[in-house]
């Protein structure tokens, strides 16, 4: 799994992270002050970029967390077939089966814009 690892202190909100083995989006990030006998500590609010589900995450801040590597890519619509489109990637053109989303209209020839992590894909 392409991913690499950094502090907790260094993750914003619309970043990615690894919670549960799960890509995730950061919606809400908060640091509490550290105590008197102990460090501060970091809560993370992040919702699943693949399966949707939101998970949460308490944590030192100082303690390493792995962070997926996310790529944005190009494609163009080649055909629809149900509930099933195959895409070409505009840069390696090659061809891919992906399931179109619910809320989703699209049409061959239409160019769309796609996040890959790994065999994953997901249209935005």
């Amino acid at each position: 799994m392409a991913k690499q690892q950094t502090e907790v202190r260094d993750l914003q909100e619309g970043s990615y992270v690894m919670i549960d083995d799960t890509a995730c989006k950061i919606n809400s990030y908060s640091t509490a002050k550290p105590g008197k006998h102990g460090s501060a500590k970091a809560r993370v609010e992040a919702e699943g970029v693949f399966d949707g589900k939101k998970r949460s995450l308490s944590q030192p801040v100082d303690a390493k967390i792995w962070v997926p590597i996310i790529e944005r890519k190009q494609g163009q619509v080649v055909s629809v077939d149900g509930d099933d489109m195959q895409v070409m990637d505009l840069e390696t053109y090659e061809t891919i089966t992906m399931r179109i989303p619910e809320d989703a209209d699209v049409s061959p020839d239409e160019n769309i814009e796609y996040l890959e992590m790994e065999n994953q894909r997901k249209i935005i």
